[in-house]
This record gives structure tokens, C-alpha cells and sequence, in this order.
């Protein structure tokens, strides 16, 4: 099917071949190459599509969202056309994190402002917390340990997100890394330079991006700053640990602080940081993402929150057109519009018992096993964290079966002398494994947990190990000559002896002492990006 864009067209839905709008005559291809195959979500200022790119291989998914700026005056739609393209060309920069969905295009048809962004297929977080349960203070910390350096980032471009909450955070299918999607910036700077040319009396001058109860009362009175994020990010960890929407908590009448406090428990070192977060006076809140890594300070017991971390991957089925309509809708949110999620229904009874286990660095979350009664004034009664046992030892085949049928963890398991050549294991979890003699050559363990296990000799020959998390792993005389090291977590790794001859090193994190007790030539990309040497 070929989706009209046209706002005032009354029969949009068209057959898929065609070129024209059978009922309004507008021209169904934009820019000659981006076919709309339906509608996701529409607002007072605009509308968000579903869209195929024809231009390319294999017509890839991606997102359309289109601004229609109602009125007529050519001044103003002058001065709010360089303000979008001004502020494109910063989400563009914006989109260069890994993390963060990429501007594909952005272009301006029939006094019309187009906006072309990557899809991200994977799940959002209220959709975790709705399918197992609230997170534990563990995955909350994990949580915070993985965004914050996003939100930094972004501040650093000069961006405030205005709409941080749990639906507007995906976690990708293919790597299990958490992406922050649905900026506010281009939306909220257009329709300010249009509401200051309109009547009082228009929809632009109700306009503040964000969502209520996510959203700082700074934001909502359009008066954002950096420190907005913080406190968005504070409700987003408040949803997490109790699975309830800000909208359902108490809130002091005189101070204005949510009083979630009563619906879990939590250290006091953690307590202090969240109320912090969640400060309703800017002077007392904290400023950046900087300073709650610093009050954080999650280095400190990294190895304890490793072996806490729980998680299994939701399931991918294959999906029907509605279902994908559906997956589209939840990442990506009507784009203009104000309009904010339904309630979350009280937190009662729940009994969560996951039963996989991931390290921080790979993408997964603590959940919780909780029991609590009915009177929601109660405060939760127990935590409780189920891991898998142990059975007996596992070969190469137990494994990748294993892997297929969605188990990651293969954590403290005896596999010394495996043959995994070229497996593919992206994700997996072999913390604290003993993998001596292994044979893991052209292996794919990117984002793989290797932290503390025992790779001494193993064959690792032309492996993928882009951003794998190898921190105190034993790689003594290890084979490593051509692996993808890009990105990888080599803090305080045993490296003597081990072979990185044509290893690609760029970004890993890695001393030049370390390396000094390994075998490296002229061909091995060193952290610097330059080849055999610093």
C-alpha cells in the first residue's frame, strides 16, 4: 500500500503500485524514493510515517516525520524553514553516537518540513517492565551506567532531549544496546519561531515538548535547560524499580517531590542519588550526566552488579503488518504532538522470576522477584534474584543451540579446549568461564562478557571482538593475530605473550604497558586509530 501525505486528502490509502493519489491527485513518492507505507501517529502540527527507501538495496525501513506549519505568511514560514534546516543539521550531528537513531534526510516539499530518521527495531523499555516486571536497584544502576554517557554526549552538541521516559528508549535487537530516540529539539524550535508570529489563540503557543510526569516543571513552563534531562532521567529509574507511571505516585503538596519511596526499597547511597535527580529546583538538582556518574560512582562495585544482572531477550517473532505498525508506533511517538501515555496499572502481586544472566555491558537488566501485598501504602517485602544452576559440562554444540533458542548466559561454565569456530555468538556471556585452549577463530563475540575468564592460549584468530568487555581476562599467549578489537574493554587484561599481530585496537581501552607485554607489527591498529604505534 502508498500512503498519501497530503493533511486534507480524505481517502490517503492508495494500491501499492501507484504514482498519484487516487483521490487528491498528490504525488505519493517523496523526493522520488521514500515510499509511505502507513500512518503511526498524527498531532496538531504534524504527522510521523512508516516509509521504505526505494533508492536503495533491499528498500530498508525508516521513519518519516513530517511539521506542516499552518500559516500562510510567507515571512514566517521563511524564518521557520531556516530554523529547521539549522536545527536538522544539529540532530544530524547528534545522530553520529551509536546510540542515538540517525538522520537520514531531511528536506522541505510543498511547504512542508520532512524529517527522515533510521528505524530501530528492538523493544522499548516500558514494554520490558510491562512483559517481567520492575528492575532491580541493580539494573537500575546498569540502566544509568549505559545512559548517561548518551545524555552527555548530547549536551555536549548543545541539545536538551526534552522527552526522556521509557518509551522513547529501545533497546536494539541486534546488540542489546539501549537507544535513546524521539529528540524534541527540531519540533519544539520550529513551532517557537511560528507561535511568536501567530495569534495567541493558536495550538503553537500551548506547545512544550515533553511528557507529563517525565517532564520537569521548568519544561513545562518551555523554560528547559540541561539539568531537565536529569530529572526525566530520575522519573524514567523511578518507573523502572516500581513500574508505576509518575502519574500514579503521591506527590508532597507542599514541596512538590514524588513520594515513590513507599513503593520500594532501595541502599540509601542510591536514595540520596535519585532524590537528587529528582530535585523540583533546578539550583538544587545536578547539572549534568557528569556529576551522577561521579555520585554514582559505579566503578566501585562493577564485579558485584556484573553478577547481578539478569536479562533475556523478548521475543521476535515474525511479525504480521499490524504487529509491525504497532513496533513502529512505540519507538517512535507522534511526532508534534503533545499527547502523553496511558496510565500504568498499580503494582500488586507481581512475581517475577527471570532466569538469564548478563553483564552490564551487554545490554541487560536486573529485574526483580517481588511480593507484595495488596495495600499499595505497603512497602515492598523481599527481592529476590533466581540465576540458572549449573549442570554438567557443556560442548560446542549445547552451546550454539543453546544460543539460538535465546540463552545468553554461559557465564563460570568449564569449557577449556571448546571448538567454536566460527560461531556466531553476538551478546554472549562467558563471564568467568574458563576458555583455555579454546578454539574461537573467526568467531563473532562482539558486545560478547569475557570480563575475568580464562582465554589463556585460546585461538582467536580473525574474531570478532568489537566492544567486548574483556576486563581482567587472561589472555596469556593468546592467538589474536587480525581480531577485531575495536571498541573492546581491555582494562587490566593479561596480555603477555598474546599474539595482536593485525589486530584492529582502534578505541579499545587498553595501557601502552599492556601492550608492551604483547606480540604487535606494523600492521596492528592501535587505540589511537594509528598503526604500530601510539
Amino acid at each position: 500500500m502508498s500512503y498519501c501525505v497530503n493533511p486534507s486528502c480524505s481517502q490517503p490509502k492508495n494500491p501499492d503500485q501507484a504514482l498519484v493519489c487516487q483521490a487528491c491527485g498528490s504525488t505519493l513518492l517523496l523526493r522520488d524514493r521514500y515510499q509511505i507505507l502507513g500512518i503511526l501517529g498524527k498531532g496538531g502540527f504534524g504527522a510521523t510515517f512508516a516509509t521504505q527507501d526505494l533508492s536503495l538495496p533491499g528498500k530498508p525501513i525508516c521513519v518519516v516525520k513530517q511539521l506542516r506549519p499552518s500559516t500562510d505568511d510567507p515571512n514566517v514560514f521563511r524564518m521557520a524553514k531556516e530554523l529547521f534546516e539549522r536545527e536538522a543539521e544539529t540532530l544530524g550531528k547528534v545522530g553520529n553516537h551509536p546510540q542515538v537513531p540517525r538522520l537520514l534526510d531531511y528536506f522541505e516539499s510543498q511547504q512542508q518540513f520532512y524529517l527522515v530518521q533510521e528505524y530501530i527495531k528492538g523493544h522499548n523499555l516500558h514494554q520490558e517492565v510491562k512483559k517481567r516486571g520492575p528492575f532491580s536497584e541493580a539494573g537500575v544502576q546498569q540502566f544509568l551506567s549505559e545512559l548517561l554517557p548518551i545524555v552527555s554526549y548530547i549536551h555536549q552538541q548543545k541539545v536538551i532531549h526534552r522527552d526522556i521516559k521509557p518509551a522513547n528508549l529501545i533497546r536494539r535487537q541486534t546488540d542489546r544496546k539501549l537507544v535513546l530516540i524521539d529528540f524534541g529539539a527540531v519540533k519544539n524550535q520550529v513551532n517557537s519561531v511560528i507561535a511568536s508570529h501567530t495569534s495567541a489563540q493558536t495550538a503553537f503557543t500551548a506547545f512544550a515538548v515533553g511528557t507529563q510526569g517525565f517532564a520537569p516543571p521548568e519544561q513545562m513552563a518551555m523554560r528547559p535547560v540541561y539539568a531537565s534531562d536529569i530529572y526525566a532521567l530520575g522519573i524514567t529509574c523511578i518507573y523502572l524499580l516500581t513500574a508505576r507511571s509518575p502519574k500514579d505516585l503521591e506527590v508532597d503538596q507542599n514541596t512538590g517531590e514524588l513520594l515513590w519511596e513507599n513503593w520500594v526499597q532501595v541502599s540509601p547511597a542510591f536514595a540520596k542519588v535519585l532524590k537528587t535527580m529528582l530535585e523540583v529546583s533546578v539550583r538544587h538538582r545536578y547539572k549534568s550526566a557528569e556529576e551522577v556518574l561521579q555520585a554514582l560512582d559505579l566503578s566501585a562495585y562493577s564485579d558485584s552488579l556484573a553478577q547481578s544482572m539478569i536479562t533475556m531477550p523478548l521475543s521476535e517473532d515474525k511479525q504480521s503488518d499490524e504487529t509491525f505498525s504497532s513496533n513502529l508506533q512505540s519507538q517512535f511517538s507522534t511526532a508534534f504532538s503533545t499527547k502523553t501515555t496511558g496510565k500504568t496499572s498499580p503494582l500488586r502481586g507481581v512475581n517475577v522470576s527471570p532466569t538469564y544472566q548478563a553483564h552490564p555491558l551487554n545490554g541487560g537488566m536486573a529485574f526483580q522477584n517481588i511480593q507484595q501485598s495488596h495495600n499499595p501504602k505497603n512497602k515492598v517485602r523481599a527481592t529476590e534474584i533466581t540465576l540458572i544452576k549449573k549442570k554438567g559440562k557443556l560442548d560446542a554444540r549445547a552451546i550454539v543451540e543453546g544460543y539460538e533458542r535465546g540463552q545468553r548466559d554461559f557465564a563460570q561454565e568449564e569449557l577449556n579446549a571448546l571448538n567454536l569456530q566460527r560461531a556466531r555468538l553476538p551478546g554472549i556471556n562467558f563471564y568467568q568461564s574458563k576458555l583455555t585452549g579454546s578454539n574461537l577463530q573467526d568467531a563473532d563475540l562482539s558486545h560478547a562478557d569475557l570480563g575475568r575468564a580464562n582465554l589463556s592460549q585460546a585461538i582467536l584468530k580473525n574474531t570478532n571482538l568489537s566492544q567486548a568487555y574483556l576486563s581482567y581476562a587472561d589472555l596469556d599467549r593468546a592467538d589474536l593475530r587480525g581480531a577485531d578489537l575495536t571498541g573492546a574493554h581491555l582494562k587490566y587484561a593479561n596480555l603477555k605473550g598474546a599474539n595482536l599481530c593485525g589486530a584492529n585496537l582502534c578505541d579499545a581501552q587498553v595501557t601502552p604497558e599492556q601492550l608492551a607485554l604483547a606480540k604487535t607489527n606494523w600492521l596492528t591498529v592501535m587505540p589511537t586509530g594509528k598503526r604500530g604505534f601510539w
